[in-house]
């Protein structure tokens, strides 16, 4: 199997998704996570050719003209992303399938999550910029339908809403930010901009390259401003908040950011960029997490600070800063992954998600509560959990910060300090307080809904007490994140050192704000309040806004009368060329070509008179006859010009025209003036500006001196296609789908004409 391939079974399994549902049924689940699994045995079979320097890389042409390639590449990051997408998409498969058990709609929910994984692989696999940016457009699309699944709720539609705008004007600035990357470079292949870094951060265009990426990266995941959306995102339902938003999606950001460092970092911009926004985000998740009841809303908070983190470390930019990242972005996914799983098979089987009112659920739910035990652990950083490793090497990156370590480290303590009170509150409260706050007799989850949380809290207890076994993969995603190889080691303990003493203050102070945290939350109350709901005010008033430009906008625009319209396109053609040809005028001379004959003159002076009575004629038919005039003189001129054929249809045209027009207007009413005399200068000045600007447009073309003219290519080459008459090979050959046009729009208004006549009333 090739890499493309595994992107392209992605997509066919979605196809194939509802149909596998209705014939599977209760086993839907399992069967389709066939597919993730298997491409997760395929990825890690590639691990040990991709972590001793040997990518993989395929290219198939689609737009070779414009440097446009189906491109993929795989090395150490790339690698370790696809194992976390096609991973956790197959634990994740097989938990929808029991989770949406009774909703008639889970064949829908297949499809979009499995075109959403095969959307995610993509994204992480292109080298091409524009491949990597169709797939991450079909991220956030995928994203919208799984968000608001529960369509016929209005929070969920919003969410969903909410969610599409944010990344989607994103991915906007995102795209101007590769393409201005690529003109730099010369490339639209990702593996050779990060090889041009000195190009690039020498290049007049560096910063705004950077603003634009850094707008795309941060609005994908969850930054500030950005990060409001993420947890209003948790409308979604459980295994769409397991996988897009702690695993997957809003990790995208990031992955390009650790993509594009080679390229991009090493400058003040990146670091203070990165960094600051990071450090912002991260103690802001973490302080508003700590004040949330609802488990999936505590979770979405600790995931924005967990993007946060990831995201100033990349700003650090040190060799132990980028160690640290790819560790942390795999423990992050493999704990927070966990939980999320353990909230829905809560909510799943009490109906409750508000921590205040679970309690007791050790005994009736025993192997939720290990899976949940293990994940917590690991979030909170204790040993021997591989959350420990990250949090020691989190740390240690922020000790030897090359600026304002102290401001690192402060800002780390404070927000880890939160995260372990936050994991007290998600576990201790619901599963190990005192039952008689539940009324209810819950009962296990079936098999499919702690399975997966039991595997993922299981695999970072592994991971944790033999590091060793991941090494390897880290240490390639981290060197391709550098740009160079870095040497990575991994263990639990290194002895009593400052980083060591770190943790256990940071336990310790979680241990106490989790103690008391009935007064201090009520105490903070107020400053939660702002921070979590002022960002999703900005953003209804900007929306509110929008939409009160747009109304308003349309009223002026779309006002309903024909002439405003071909007002409107008029003066913008005359604006825009006009401005360009005036700016410019000094680079070329107007060809008026030869002096023009007596009989010309007479000709063009017979059509201009015809027009100007035309338009002053008070008459119906004498306007009509002046228009036929007009038309007779143009057939004139194309005669004088040796164009006869042109001269025949419009000799014809003009003939039927004047007499259906004719016939037309004899039986309108009498003719009325309905415009003001304003309104007439207006409309002759700009009509009198178009005729000017298309004349000097005409000067101007005839001027520029071409190597070889245009119709004796059309001679030679129709040769080529068998035709006797150079025109008809042009509109048939050369103009093939202009014409195809035509023809169309003729045969339209001809079934449209058989339509009305065939309703006429029978009744005479």
């Amino acid at each position: 199997m090739a890499i493309a391939e595994a992107v392209l079974a992605g997509f066919g399994a979605a196809v194939a998704a509802p149909g596998v549902n209705r014939i599977a049924r209760g086993f839907a689940g399992w069967v389709l996570a066939l597919l993730p699994l298997s491409l997760t045995v395929y990825f890690a079979s590639l691990i040990g050719r991709v972590t001793g320097g040997d990518p993989l890389r395929v290219t198939y042409p689609w737009v070779p003209s414009l440097g446009v390639h189906l491109s993929f590449y795989l090395d150490g990051l790339a690698l370790l992303f696809a194992l976390l997408i096609c991973g956790v998409g197959a634990l994740v498969v097989v938990y929808a399938g029991s989770y949406l058990a009774a909703d008639p709609q889970r064949g829908r929910f297949f499809a979009f999550l499995l075109a959403f994984m095969a959307s995610m692989l993509g994204l992480v696999l292109a080298d091409n910029v524009i491949t990597l940016f169709v797939f991450w457009e079909l991220t956030s699309f995928a994203s919208y339908l799984l968000i608001g699944f529960a369509h016929e709720q209005e929070r969920a539609r919003r969410a969903a809403l909410q969610a599409l705008l944010i990344t989607g004007l994103g991915g906007i600035a995102l795209l101007a930010g590769l393409l201005l990357l690529g003109e730099v470079t010369g490339s639209l292949e990702i593996s050779a901009m990060v090889s041009k870094a000195a190009d690039v951060q020498g290049s007049e265009l560096y910063l705004p390259i950077l603003l634009l990426v850094f707008t795309g990266t941060f609005a994908k995941s969850a930054q500030f401003p950005f990060h409001f959306w993420l947890p209003a995102a948790m409308e979604a339902p459980t295994p769409v908040s397991a996988y897009l938003h702690s695993a997957t999606m809003v990790k995208a950001g990031v992955y390009l950011l650790a993509r594009l460092s080679p390229a991009l970092s090493g400058t003040g911009m990146w670091a203070v960029g990165l960094t600051a926004c990071g450090a912002v985000t991260m103690l802001w998740g973490a302080f508003v997490a700590y004040h949330k009841r609802d488990l999936k809303q505590i979770l979405a908070y600790s995931t924005v600070s967990a993007l946060g983190t990831l995201v100033m470390l990349l700003g650090l930019g040190t060799p132990l800063a980028v160690q640290a990242a790819v560790v942390f972005l795999l423990a992050h996914a493999l704990y927070k992954g966990a939980l999320f799983l353990v909230a829905g098979a809560v909510d799943h089987e009490t109906g409750v998600r508000d921590v205040e009112k679970l309690a007791g659920l050790r005994r009736m739910m025993p192997l939720t509560c290990v899976a949940a035990c293990l994940a917590t652990l690991s979030m909170a950083g204790l040993p021997p959990f591989f959350g420990f490793v990250a949090k020691e090497l989190l740390y240690e990156a922020q000790l030897h910060a090359p600026a304002a370590s102290g401001l690192m480290i402060g800002a780390g303590l404070l927000t880890n300090i939160f995260l372990v009170a936050v994991a007290g509150i998600v576990f201790l409260g619901p599963f190990f307080a005192r039952a008689e706050r539940t009324t209810n007799d819950f009962h296990e989850s079936p098999l499919a809904l702690w399975v997966g949380p039991l595997l993922l809290g299981g695999f970072g207890l592994l991971l944790g007490v033999l590091p060793e076994g991941f090494t390897a993969l880290l240490a390639s995603a981290a060197g391709a994140v550098r740009g160079h190889p870095v040497p990575m080691e991994l263990g639990l303990w290194h002895g009593l050192n400052p980083v060591v003493l770190l943790s256990l203050f940071t336990l310790a102070c979680g241990a106490v704000l989790y103690a008391s945290r009935a007064p201090l939350r009520k105490a903070l109350a107020r400053a939660d309040t702002v921070l979590s709901e002022t960002p999703d005010r900005v953003y209804e008033a900007g929306l509110a806004a929008v939409n009160w430009f747009a109304v308003r906008q349309t009223r002026v625009l779309q006002s309903g009368y024909l002439r405003y319209y071909i007002l409107t396109i008029v003066l913008a053609a005359v604006a825009l060329p006009g401005y360009t040809l005036l700016a410019r005028s000094g680079e070329g001379t107007f060809n008026f070509g030869p002096e023009p004959r007596t009989h010309e003159l007479a000709v063009s002076a017979g059509i201009l008179l015809a027009a100007l009575a035309a338009v002053r004629s008070t008459s119906r038919l004498a306007a009509v006859a002046s228009l036929g005039v007009v038309g007779f003189g143009v057939a004139l001129l194309y005669v004088m010009f040796a164009a006869p054929d042109l001269a025949m249809t419009q000799f014809l045209v003009e003939t039927i025209t004047v007499i259906v027009l004719v016939l037309v207007f004899y039986h309108l009413p009498r003719f009325a003036i309905l415009s003001t005399g304003r309104a007439r200068v207006r409309d002759a000045v700009i009509a009198l500006a178009a005729g000017a600007l298309m004349t000097l447009l005409v000067l101007k073309a005839t001027s520029v001196g071409a190597p070889r003219p245009v119709s004796a290519f059309y001679a030679e080459n129709s040769l080529a296609a068998h035709g006797r008459n150079v025109v008809n090979v042009i509109l048939v050959d050369f103009r093939a789908l202009d014409t195809l046009g035509e023809i169309t729009v003729l045969a339209v208004a001809g079934i449209g004409v058989y339509a009305l006549l065939k309703l006429r009333s029978k009744a005479g």
